[in-house]
Formats: structure tokens, C-alpha cells, sequence
């Protein structure tokens, strides 16, 4: 594509290193055979018996003329060339004895790539001009202005290569003379796509000067002008001269004269651009490799501290100047071992076995006064089994993120993340007196900075979020620290002082930063002894033995502590007249703030797929549907009456693929989703479990079970996916108006629950009990408040923008009423119907119904049994998860029987009970949802988590339940 006939690769040979360089040219003459080996494999290549000859012996640095001494030096003998020579006679042949040598010259003043003048050879006029273009190899990649001079390339080149296909079919008798500042000048005819030597000298015809057009060939560098470039002898300078003919002027001689001129424009403008992307085609070549390198050395400066990583360089450096003079050798080598040259980094133990090492000392140093901070998120690892994987990495950069700028502002190192654990440290690479008192300042930052932010992800990222706190642990001592070789290389630190950190880490307390007995002692020293309070026992550490260990405190940390510790143990209470008030005494400014960041996540996932059913709306109208509008008429069955076998949903219809904007929703909507959700959290009462908080994680469960709704195995290209999802789903992930009511649903559930069992409910308000027939009293009792409140004339635009029609309407409503009554577990009657739905749907024992009914009646089931899962998830979530929610529901139940409002005692049946509750209930039902087939990996998780919970249940839940009754007991007051 070049054009290039022949590269030559010529280093410079100093006077010291002329027999160096004999004996070396001398032992890797075998390049010339792997050489022609793959110009015979190239296609269009044969090579006949003595086409090439090896006849010399003798390969020392030779003159061009034989028999004629060669210079003093030094020397640039003919190395590598390609396509390979004919013979080897020209190999290490000096090109400085022929008169490239002031060629030479001037590169080394302009330090760049020049031209030479055109190679003549005497009595071959004829010949085409050929021209070589010569560019310095510089010693270093990244120094090009200093970086000494260690070799050349010859590229020689037939100027015709450049001057063919310059011109369209068609358009001839155009004269291109060629000329440098040399003295020299050649001519050349171009008619259309091919270009013709005519000879040297300018032979245009002189008529048309005035027509003539000038092109440079070169690009001024570095603001020099034309006379600055030409003032340095040795290189030359090409323009090429264009001219029209007496036959092109022929062929437009009756056109119209404007025509004439734009094809000479044209073909002009079109020459012109030839060499303008040539010259692009080269920049970016190398922007991009200059881009390359950019990164690489930026990945490399993060890695490692500014002193090991120029340490690296240097050692490299070092490498390279000691085999300067095998440079040439290494590089074919390594070209031939398929870029591998493991001689040059490791060898063998020396008593011929396989184990190897390094030749090259590593870069390590002690460093022996520094403080190392470990620094876990407690909790995260039970948050991160509810959330998806881009929500477990939203958490995690925001933090590390925050982490990383205070580490710069405190010129604190970091050295590694390790999952959810961050390791820096102080004292390296530079050493600094106040490493201790450093650290514990970056660690407090840390720590506070953590607080703000999970009150900020809340909101996006859903309940629980507040309840991750930083646990730090900090010590002081010496390390070796340094870059530990192999398969991603990075900086490292190792000692007892990171293992002495990491235990006081594993041994602190959520929220708090646990220093050792070293890192308090520096801190009283520094003048700091109010930061430190000794921790009341000791610390039993792994390897360690009793540990005396201290507490980081200061003012506004501490209370900072005091008041995110009562939030994290908080949920929603805007009741006020809550029956279970003693359970719960919390200071109601902070569970304020807490219910409003989960009403902020809840309106963020509803407004989310409201868009949807709103841009669903708009791509698709089906026919079927009634338009006319809701109506906000009273019901008056009771949602009992109203649950439905079989919900229909809507039939596949190809949407046009609309994407709803922001504004789409407008700020009435908005507001009155915000206003619809805040009331709703006003509603729940301040039980242990059945509460705001609960129905959040409800929520959040749905919401990924709903994401996780996939269609397995689907060949996008050979199918419609569309298409293919709605049927494997049946119809759940193509509708935005049942994902929402399950989302809706989930929210709703439990509105005003009593914190006691249905039938103590009944007992309580026998009116209530009455109105609904003493079956689902709280589940039909949520679904009538909540509709109501819906209703309301406040809540107007919501309504519209949700179901604008009362075919949206009634499905709304059939969704939601089917949903929360689906959590009702207890009712024998309730779950007896949906084991026979089950086995009509999927176990198809003697049932003939059509398609449709069937596929609907399974999407029915499912959107039940999600809800289900939901209500319970816990239970098959982390274990630690499972626990948190488990203890609410033991208090729950406790503080209704301490209350005189249940007859028995929790703690009596509590262990069997959960068993029992695992084995008959939450089990069977992850098997379900499995059997469902359409949740994707969620299913797999929820069951193998339900499975390990009931498993860690039965070896350790009397411990557990023992923990609760002494818990219970401490709080009610109650032996």
C-alpha cells in the first residue's frame, strides 16, 4: 500500500563496537534464511535454484567499492532487508561511504524523516526515478528531542507508485513535472488512472504556464519555513508541477469553457487530496499509537507509586543498555519464540530442575513506619444477595470513588480493593512522621463520608441501603512493600503489621475505627490522646493472642455514629397510636427521614414503570379494548369476592418502538405519585415487621423477580425476540401494566396491618371481621384503603395517566385484588384453589382448554406466586437477612402476647416452627417458582438460599431463638 520496493534497517556502529559487531552479524546470518522461506511462501512468489546466493565468508563491515579500505567510523553497515537480497555480498556494506552520509547528517539536525535526491544510474536515463526516504530509529520511544540517534531505515520507492490513479477514466493529456530543490526535475504524462515516465528534465509544454498548479510534497515541522529546511544540505525537497496539453485542451476545446475549468479543478483538487489523506492515513497512525501509549502509562501510574514506577523504567532502561550491542538478536529471537523471550527474564534453579527465578533483583523496600487501614462495608455482603449486579457496582464505585478523592486530599496510598474491603496506607512511598495521625483523619472522613452517601443511594438502590456502615481497622508498623512479579504484575504490601490490621478490621464494629495498642500509643504522642478510648475487653485475634485494642472517637464522629445507629435499627412510623409503641421508642425525627428516603425509592421505581405503561399506551392501541373513559365509581364487592381464576391479558401487538421522554410524565403526576406513596407509608403502623419498611423489601423483591423474567435460550438472530419473550412469559414482560400493579401490590399489601394474625383480628374489630366474612380481613382490609385513597379527587392525574379507560381500570384492579390476596398464606380454603390452579396450569392433568385460556391462567399463577415469594423473600435471601427480618417477626409476635392480644407464647413453637415453615412452605414454593421457568437465575438463587437458611435453621436456630428471648425479654422488661 506504501509503494515502497525495498526497506533496509542500518544501525549506527560506533568505533568500540566494530569486532562486537562482526562477531554478532556474523553468528544471526540465519535471518536471511527465515527471510526468503516467507518470500517463497507469499503468494505470487517462486524462487528457482540459485536465485539466491550465499557465497561470502566473511561479514565484517565492508566498503561498496571492493577492495576499497572503509572509513575510520563510524559506521551504519547494511543489516536487514526486505524482500531479501540476491546475494549476501551486501550485507554489513557501510551507507555512510556512499553519499547518504550528509542525508545522515541532516537528520540528525532536523530529527525526522528526509528524502533524498533521485537515484541515478549512469546510462540509464530512461529509467524511472526512484528516491529513498530515510527515518531515524531513536533509542527511545518516549524522548524524541533528546533521545540519542541508534539506526536508520532506507525505504526506496518508484515515484510512479504515487503519481497512478490520480486522475479519473477518461481524463488525459495532462504533464506532471517533478522537481526538487536539488537540481533535479523529471516529467511525467498522466492520462487517466495510469501515469507514464517521459524522461528527465522539465519537458512541459511552455504555452500553458500560466496554468500551472504547484504541490508541494513534504510538510513543514516544527514552524520552520522553506528556506530554513533548504539551508541544511544533504536532503532534498519535492514540489510537483502541473500543467494541461495541447491535447487536453483538444478534448474541451468546444465545451463550454466553465466546464474545462472545473474538470481541471477537479482533477486538480482530486491530486491534491490523494496526498492530503496519504499524509492523514500517516497521523493517525500514529496519534493512535501515541494514544495507545497514553493509557498504558496512565493504567501503569495508577497501579504503582511515582517513585517504584520510575524504578521499573529505570531497571528496563538498564536491561536494555546492557544488551544494546544483542539488540538486534533479542528482537529476532523473541520475533521467533512467538514474542516470548523467557531467557532474558528468568532461569533455572541451577540444579537442572524446573523451578525458576527471576534473574533481576525485584523492586521491594522496608518501610518501617507506616499505618495500614482495612476498611469493610458490614452488612454488605446480605444487601448485595436482594440487589442486581449493576446495583452492587453503583454502591461500590460511588464509595471507593469518594474513598479515592479523599485519599488524594490526605496524600493517603491506596493500595488494593478486595471485594467490598479497601486497603491503604501511610508512610509510603514517602515517608512522613504524622503516618498515624494521618490515617485515623482519612479513616474518620472515610466514615462519615460513607454515612452521606448510603443515605443518597437509598433512594436509588432501595431499602437497607442506610444499614451498611464501614467497619475500620488500623495499625501501625513496618512493611515490605514492592512489585510482586508475574500475570498482573502490581504493588504489594506484606508483614505482620497487614495482618495485625486486617484483625483489628474483622474484630471492630460496624461504624466505629478499631486501632491497636501501636497506632493509639503514636496518636497519645502526637498530642491526640482525646481520640482514643481503650475498648472495655480485649480482643482475642487469630495468630495474636488477647489483644488490648482501642476506639477512635472524636465529638462530632461519635454522635455522628449514635444518631446513623438509630437509623439503621428504625422503620416508618407515622402512626403515633401504633398498639405496639413499646416494642418500638424511637426519636421520630430520624425515622422520618429514613421512611422518606424509602418513599423516594418507591416513587423512582413506580414513575419508572408508569413511563412504560404510558409509552406502551402510545405504541400500541388495540382494538379489543374499550376507550372509553375510567370512571372512579364505588365498589361494592368485597376484593375476596372479586379474585379471578383467569386474568386475560393483552394479546401480543408489535409496537412501533416509541421511547417515553422524561417529560411525558408530567409534574402533576409526579407530585401526586409522591403525595399517593407518602400517604400509603402514613398508613402502615409501627409494628416490628408488617410495616413501611417491610413492604419496601417486598417491593424491591418483586422488582427483580420482574427484571428477571427472561425467556432462556433465545436465538436473537434467528427469531423475533419480542415476539418470542411475550409467549415464554406469557404476556408479563410485554405489558407495563402488570409489572406495575406488582409493584403496586407489593406496596399496598400489608396498609394498616395490626401486627396480629387474622384470627385475632376477627376478635379485635368483629365489624371488620364481619363486613368481610371473616376471611382475609387485613389483606381485603389494605386492598379497600388503599383503593380508596386512589380514588381521592388529590390523586386525579395519577389516575388518568395509570388507567385512562375502564378496560385499564378493571385490569388494574383484577391485578391488584388477585396479588394481595395471594399473601394471604394461612387461609386453608385460599390455598387449597391455588394448588388446583397450579395443576390445571402446569401439571395439564386431563384439562382441555384453549391456548389462550391456558397461557393466561399460567401468567395469573405466576404473577401470584411472585407476589408470594415476595411477602417471604427473606427467607430466601442471605442468612443474615433472613435473621434481621426473623427477629421482627418474633417481636411482632411477642409483644401481641405480652399484650394479652395472643394466647401463646412465640418462643414455645418458634424453632419446630420455622422447620416446619421451611419444609411445608418456602421450599416447596422456590421449587415453584423454578417450575415456572421464566425467572431466570432468581429462582435457582431464591431456592438455594431457602434450602442453606433451613439448613444453618437446624444447627443453629435454638441458639438463635435463645438470642431472641433475651433480647425480648430486655426490651419489654419481662423475665
Amino acid at each position: 500500500m506504501s509503494g515502497v520496493e525495498e526497506m533496509m534497517w542500518c544501525p549506527i556502529v560506533d568505533v568500540g563496537e566494530y569486532d562486537a559487531w562482526t562477531n554478532y552479524s556474523t553468528e544471526n546470518l540465519g535471518w536471511l534464511d527465515k527471510s526468503i522461506a516467507l518470500y517463497a511462501i507469499e503468494p505470487g512468489h517462486s524462487i528457482m535454484e540459485g536465485d539466491f546466493q550465499r557465497t561470502d565468508t566473511n561479514y565484517s563491515i565492508s566498503n561498496p567499492i571492493p577492495g576499497t579500505p572503509i572509513s575510520q567510523g563510524p559506521w551504519s553497515p547494511i543489516w536487514q532487508i526486505s524482500p531479501p537480497p540476491t546475494t549476501s555480498y551486501v550485507i554489513n556494506v557501510d551507507m555512510l561511504a556512499y553519499e547518504t552520509k550528509i542525508l545522515v547528517e541532516a537528520i540528525g539536525t532536523f530529527r525526522t524523516g528526509l528524502m533524498s535526491k533521485v537515484i541515478a544510474t549512469p546510462g540509464q536515463e530512461n529509467v524511472p526515478p526512484r528516491c529513498v526516504v530515510v527515518h531515524p530509529i531513536f533509542e527511545s520511544l518516549f524522548h524524541k528531542d533528546t533521545a540519542e540517534i541508534v539506526g536508520h531505515v532506507y525505504s526506496m520507492f518508484l515515484w510512479e507508485a504515487y503519481l497512478v490513479n490520480l486522475l479519473p477514466e477518461g481524463v488525459s493529456g495532462i504533464t506532471a513535472v517533478l522537481t526538487n530543490n536539488c537540481g533535479q526535475s523529471f516529467t511525467y504524462s498522466l492520462n487517466g488512472t495510469s501515469a507514464t515516465f517521459i524522461g528527465y528534465g522539465d519537458k512541459h509544454d511552455t504555452r500553458y504556464d500560466h496554468m500551472e498548479t504547484i504541490v508541494p510534497f513534504y510538510e513543514m515541522e516544527r514552524d520552520l519555513t522553506k528556506e530554513e529546511l533548504t539551508a541544511v544540505k544533504g536532503h532534498c525537497l519535492f514540489d510537483l508541477h502541473v500543467y494541461p496539453t495541447r491535447e487536453f485542451e483538444k478534448q474541451y476545446d468546444s465545451s463550454n469553457p466553465v466546464q474545462a475549468t472545473s474538470m481541471l479543478a477537479f482533477a486538480f483538487l482530486f491530486m491534491i487530496a490523494a496526498f492530503l489523506m496519504f499524509d492523514c492515513f500517516v497521523i493517525r497512525r500514529n496519534r493512535k499509537l501515541i494514544m495507545a501509549m497514553s493509557r498504558t502509562n496512565a493504567i501503569v501510574s495508577s497501579m504503582f507509586p511515582s517513585n517504584v514506577r520510575d524504578r521499573i523504567f529505570a531497571q528496563a532502561k538498564h536491561e536494555n543498555e546492557k544488551k544494546k550491542a544483542l539488540n538486534d538478536k533479542s528482537r529476532l529471537k523473541t520475533f521467533l519464540s512467538d514474542g516470548y523471550e523467557g531467557s532474558n527474564e528468568i532461569g533455572d534453579g541451577g540444579d537442572g530442575n524446573d523451578e525458576v527465578m527471576y534473574k533481576t533483583k525485584p523492586i521491594a523496600d522496608l518501610f518501617p513506619e507506616t499505618t495500614v487501614l482495612f476498611a469493610d462495608l458490614a452488612g454488605f455482603t446480605a444487601w448485595s444477595s436482594m440487589r442486581e449486579p449493576t446495583q452492587v457496582f453503583i454502591l461500590l464505585e460511588t464509595i471507593y470513588k469518594a474513598m479515592d478523592d479523599i485519599a488524594k486530599a490526605r496524600r493517603v496510598f491506596k493500595v488494593e480493593t478486595v471485594g467490598d474491603c479497601y486497603v491503604a496506607v501511610t508512610g509510603l512511598p514517602d515517608p512522613r512522621k504524622d503516618h498515624a495521625v494521618a490515617m485515623c483523619r482519612f479513616a474518620l472522613d472515610c466514615v462519615q463520608k460513607m454515612d452521606v452517601l448510603t443515605r443518597k443511594l437509598e433512594v436509588i438502590l432501595g431499602p437497607d441501603t442506610t444499614d451498611l456502615k464501614m467497619r475500620v481497622g488500623l495499625h501501625s508498623g513496618p512493611v515490605t512493600a514492592g512489585v510482586l512479579r508475574g500475570e498482573r504484575s502490581r504493588f504489594q504490601l506484606f508483614g505482620d503489621t497487614m495482618n495485625t490490621a486486617s484483625r483489628m478490621e474483622s474484630n471492630g464494629l460496624p461504624g466505629k475505627i478499631h486501632i491497636s495498642q501501636e497506632t493509639a500509643r503514636l496518636l497519645i504522642a502526637a498530642g491526640k490522646e482525646h481520640w482514643v478510648t481503650p475498648r472495655e475487653e480485649k480482643v482475642v485475634a487469630k495468630g495474636k493472642g488477647e489483644l488490648q485494642t482501642y476506639w477512635l472517637v472524636t465529638t462530632k464522629a461519635s454522635n455522628h455514629t449514635r444518631s446513623d445507629t438509630a437509623s439503621s435499627d428504625n422503620s416508618g412510623d407515622h402512626d403515633g397510636a401504633s398498639v405496639t409503641d413499646l416494642a418500638f421508642d424511637n426519636n421520630l425525627p430520624v425515622t422520618d427521614e429514613k421512611t422518606e428516603r424509602l418513599v423516594q425509592w418507591n416513587v423512582e421505581v413506580l414513575a419508572a414503570l408508569l413511563k412504560k405503561v404510558i409509552a406502551r399506551r402510545k405504541d400500541i392501541v388495540n382494538a379489543k379494548q374499550s376507550n372509553r373513559p375510567a370512571s372512579a365509581s364505588k365498589v361494592t364487592t368485597t376484593p375476596l369476592e372479586e379474585v379471578q381464576e383467569i386474568i386475560r391479558m393483552p394479546v401480543f401487538k408489535r409496537g412501533k418502538g416509541i421511547e417515553i421522554k422524561e417529560e411525558d410524565l408530567s409534574n402533576a403526576v409526579l407530585e401526586q405519585l409522591r403525595e399517593y406513596v407518602s400517604a400509603i407509608a402514613s398508613m402502615y403502623r409501627n409494628n416490628p415487621f408488617h410495616n413501611f419498611e417491610h413492604a419496601s423489601h417486598v417491593t424491591m423483591s418483586v422488582v427483580k423477580l420482574l427484571s428477571r423474567i427472561v425467556a432462556p435460550d433465545v436465538d436473537v438472530v434467528n427469531s423475533d425476540l419480542e415476539s418470542t419473550l411475550h409467549d415464554y412469559t406469557y404476556g408479563i414482560t410485554s405489558d407495563p401494566l402488570t409489572q406495575f400493579a406488582c409493584v403496586f401490590s407489593a406496596l399496598i399489601h400489608d396498609v394498616d396491618h395490626s401486627g396480629v394474625p387474622n384470627t385475632q383480628l376477627a376478635i379485635e374489630n368483629p365489624q371488620l371481621a364481619n363486613y368481610y366474612k371473616e376471611k382475609s380481613i387485613a389483606e381485603q382490609n389494605s386492598v379497600d384503603l388503599s383503593w380508596e385513597l386512589l380514588q381521592d379527587s388529590n390523586f386525579k392525574d395519577l389516575r388518568l395517566a395509570l388507567c385512562p379507560t375502564d378496560y385499564d381500570r378493571i385490569r388494574f384492579r383484577q391485578l391488584v385484588v388477585n396479588s394481595v390476596m395471594a399473601t394471604d398464606i394461612m387461609d386453608k380454603d385460599l390455598k387449597n384453589l391455588r394448588n388446583k390452579r397450579w395443576e390445571i396450569a402446569f401439571d395439564r392433568k386431563n384439562v382441555e382448554e384453549s391456548s389462550t385460556d391456558a397461557v393466561d391462567r399460567k401468567a395469573t399463577i405466576v404473577i401470584e406466586h411472585l407476589i408470594q415469594a415476595s411477602d417471604v423473600s427473606h427467607t430466601m435471601q442471605h442468612w443474615h437477612i433472613y435473621r434481621k427480618w426473623n427477629q421482627r417477626l418474633f417481636e411482632e409476635m411477642y409483644s401481641a402476647y405480652i399484650q394479652g392480644r395472643s394466647a401463646t407464647d412465640p418462643s414455645d413453637n418458634w424453632y419446630k416452627g420455622e422447620i416446619g415453615f421451611f419444609d411445608f412452605y418456602i421450599i416447596p414454593l422456590a421449587k415453584k417458582l423454578r417450575e415456572c421457568g421464566v425467572f431466570g437465575v432468581s429462582s435457582d438463587e431464591y431456592l438455594n438460599y431457602a434450602e442453606k437458611n433451613r439448613q444453618e435453621w437446624e444447627a443453629r436456630g435454638m441458639e438463635v431463638v435463645a438470642g431472641m428471648i433475651e433480647t425480648a425479654h430486655k426490651k419489654f422488661g419481662t423475665k
